[in-house]
């Protein structure tokens, strides 16, 4: 998260770096920006650190340390040094900032697996029977082909060859769409 510099004088600057953290966070419930920095450049890489731990992807990290920010900026008189130290509200915010980003992520992921599930059942429909059959069976039931030939009293070569039919068809109608190289 970069924020934009100006020039300071230096007996501002070094006043701000001299406060307590617990004394700069009275002076962002204030709206005082350059004691929001000061926070920020205290805090910001730790708090970077955990949510790349949480999350292990570099741009949700940074998604996740941005919005956590964000939030302190916005709520800052929310701060209360009874309830521990400023690094801690701040880690704390990031924490759950990075488990809602992972929930969601979990939701995103669960609803576009489905998605996908239902766009291959109904391509499977459209094929012959013989051919979804063997394709269902080995995909979603895990049997061999030639346990499929048993359970069909087929010759395995017969099993082989309608999967390779289905799968080529399956293949040419997921292609357009980009799934299937």
């Amino acid at each position: 998260m970069a924020f934009e510099r100006r020039k300071r004088p230096e007996s501002s600057e070094s006043a701000l770096q001299s406060l307590a953290d617990e004394e700069l966070m009275a002076l962002v419930a204030k709206g005082q920006a350059r004691a929001f920095e000061t926070i920020y450049d205290r805090h910001g890489g730790a708090a970077f650190s955990l949510a790349y731990r949480m999350c292990g992807s570099r741009s949700l990290a940074e998604d996740v340390a941005q919005e956590a920010f964000l939030s302190i900026w916005r709520a800052g008189g929310r701060y209360d040094r009874a309830r521990g130290s400023v690094r801690t509200w701040v880690l704390g915010i990031v924490h759950n900032r990075a488990i809602d980003a992972l929930r969601r992520t979990v939701v995103h992921e669960r609803r576009r697996a489905r998605e996908e599930a239902s766009t291959i059942r109904g391509m499977l429909e459209t094929l012959p029977d013989e051919q979804s059959r063997v394709i269902e069976l080995a995909y979603f039931g895990g049997f061999t082909h030639s346990e499929i030939a048993e359970m069909l009293g087929a010759p395995i070569g017969t099993v082989k060859g309608r999967m390779r039919l289905g799968l080529e068809k399956l293949r040419g109608q997921l292609a357009p769409q980009g799934a299937m190289p």
